[in-house]
């Protein structure tokens, strides 16, 4: 059985606080990965800046410089699947080209202390 939430065209949500500030639409995965169209909303031109640091930080292999990013943006963005749940978990990147990629899973990772 196909996942709906996969299904090409569903849109799922990101949020900042209780501002929607992109949909993202999905166009298809390949698993682990789920690719779509992003339609940024008022509120997201703040985080654009984030999500070029991120991606600068993964082109140039400097993992410590994308993790921060990854806190950051998981700091302060929430994720809703298309029938409008929380995501517990989410690894998302956001393109210049007005495209995304993210990772989910309906729990929140087990955060390991040093």
């Amino acid at each position: 059985m196909t996942n709906p939430n996969l299904a090409t065209g569903s849109i799922w949500r990101l949020h900042h606080n209780d501002q929607e500030i992109a949909l993202l639409t999905v166009t298809g995965t390949d698993m682990p990965w789920t690719h779509a169209e992003v339609d940024a909303l008022s509120g997201f031109d703040e985080f654009r800046p984030l999500f070029r640091e991120q991606q600068r930080g993964l082109g140039e292999e400097d993992w410590e410089r994308a993790d921060a990013c990854y806190t950051h943006i998981r700091s302060a963005l929430t994720m809703t699947f298309p029938d409008g749940g929380p995501v517990a978990e989410f690894m998302l990147h956001i393109h210049d080209d007005g495209t995304a990629a993210w990772r989910w899973h309906d729990e929140p990772f087990d955060v390991v202390s040093p």
